[in-house]
């Protein structure tokens, strides 16, 4: 049986409206004549000596239960035209696959023995070119010859070192689902919290890739800033990096400009640039292991900080400073947020626009939190418990973001006029270590004479 309850040969082909009928004559010459091409025998996903612990370590959680966790499967963008595919973040973590290809796998952890489990990989393996399986050159959601090769369910278990098996012979087992169980979401979201080595240099890649995307960025300004829509043009520029070093963003691009910058996930990006202004541009790329960077920086569109601009970013920088102090093995969660957030109240006392520090005021002009877990998801491990996470302590080896900010709305009388339509963000990723915590986004400069100086080498550096 498929996935969708129907035999194999009576499951329905994805074909266009507008495709044309095949006669029995076309079907019996399309499965002639094709060379053998098999994957190496060599083959592996990269994480493969890392896997089988992670499966352990979900085993011991659940002993003599049997647990389910799916890929996901593909969703309509529009018509018959999908949305690009990328696997769930648990079932890469747990077998190493992670391309598009994965669209309707399922992980299934079997009961084996008295404690342990028999990991099984349910997959869609590649068609056979063979009289009467149209497939490969009809289908286009699952037709070799329209989206690429598949593994065989051989080449799979060479892959992943996992027993494979055709998700046809899947059934409807019974289980804890990722998708329906939140004690399994919770427990490998938790299991997830501290990163292994290997996941620390993916990390590592992805944050060195997101570094020469925001250098691509400011080598594009002067033709961003020409253009009716830079914000775009922005998004853009650093698309394009993160597609050819990576499987793509982590996340949409939030290219702000101006008062946009205020709108904390603006992602239309549809807005003129001004050399006046500042440029709130987060984003990062996601290897093609998933694992992704989140690095904001408020940049001056002229080059040059503003006295008001200035005044309000270090502010921030300071307040990021006291966060990324605060960042060691035993300390709270949030505690780094409270050290960013003591900072911003007393500046913003300092500057009348508080009556004092005490209190949570500032909080109409910060809005959300100062950072969050990172890893294979932008906001990572979110399923976790609270005690073990945002009411938890921090450990050696978990990898996290530092990033207040201020966002002066243009329309908040709260503030004096030279403030209003300012928005700072900036956003470091750090790995926590014995000693306290590893800037990791380092190459990229925080203060305000490092942004100017390496913008101004940057521009004058341009081909």
């Amino acid at each position: 049986m498929t996935a969708s309850g129907l035999p194999q040969s009576a499951a329905p082909l994805h074909t266009g409206s507008h495709d044309l009928p095949v006669s029995a004559e076309l079907s019996r010459f399309m499965a002639e004549s094709w060379a053998p091409s098999a994957l190496p025998d060599s083959a592996r996903v990269p994480a493969h000596a890392v896997t089988p612990a992670r499966r352990a370590r979900l085993s011991a959680r659940f002993p003599g239960e049997r647990l389910i966790v799916p890929a996901g499967e593909l969703t309509v963008r529009s018509n018959d035209c999908d949305h690009r595919f990328r696997p769930h973040s648990a079932y890469a973590w747990l077998t190493g696959l992670t391309g598009e290809d994965q669209a309707g796998g399922v992980l299934v952890m079997e009961p084996s023995g008295p404690h342990g489990h028999e990991a099984v990989l349910y997959l869609r393996p590649r068609s056979p070119r063979v009289d009467g399986d149209e497939e490969f050159y009809r289908d286009r959601r699952y037709g070799e010859f329209w989206v690429g090769r598949r593994p065989d369910l051989a080449e799979a278990e060479r892959l992943t070192g996992i027993r494979c098996a055709h998700l046809d012979t899947l059934g409807s087992p019974t289980g804890r689902s990722i998708g329906t169980d939140p004690e399994l979401a919770a427990a490998l979201s938790e299991l997830r919290l501290v990163k292994d080595a290997w996941e620390v240099e993916q990390l590592q890649l992805a944050v060195d890739h997101t570094t020469a995307g925001f250098e691509d960025v400011v080598r594009a300004l002067p033709r961003a800033l020409a253009h009716p829509r830079g914000e775009r043009w922005i998004e853009g520029v650093f698309g394009l990096r993160a597609r050819a070093e990576g499987n793509g963003t982590g996340y949409e691009t939030i290219a702000a400009s101006g008062a946009h910058a205020c709108v904390l996930h603006w992602i239309r990006n549809d807005g003129r640039l001004h050399r006046d202004d500042l440029l709130l541009l987060d984003a990062g790329v996601e290897t093609d292991s998933l694992y992704t960077a989140d690095i904001t920086r408020t940049l001056p569109l002229s080059g040059r900080f503003s006295p008001v601009q200035r005044q309000v970013y270090e502010l921030v920088l300071a307040a990021q400073d006291a966060g990324i102090a605060a960042l060691r093995p035993g300390a709270r969660f949030r505690d780094f947020h409270r050290a960013a957030m003591a900072v911003i109240s007393e500046g913003l006392a300092e500057w009348g626009v508080l009556k004092d520090a005490r209190g949570d005021l500032h909080r109409r002009y910060t809005l959300c939190g100062s950072g969050h877990m990172l890893g294979l998801d932008v906001h990572d491990c979110a399923k976790a418990r609270a005690e073990t996470y945002l009411d938890g302590v921090l450990e050696e080896g978990q990898v996290l973001t530092v990033e207040p900010g201020l966002y002066l709305q243009p329309d908040d009388e709260t503030l004096p006029a030279e403030l209003r339509g300012i928005g700072v963000r900036i956003e470091d990723d750090l790995v926590v270590t014995a000693e306290g915590a590893r800037l990791m986004s380092g190459a990229l400069p925080r203060t305000v004479a490092g942004i100017e100086e390496w913008m101004g080498t940057l521009l004058d550096d341009r081909a």
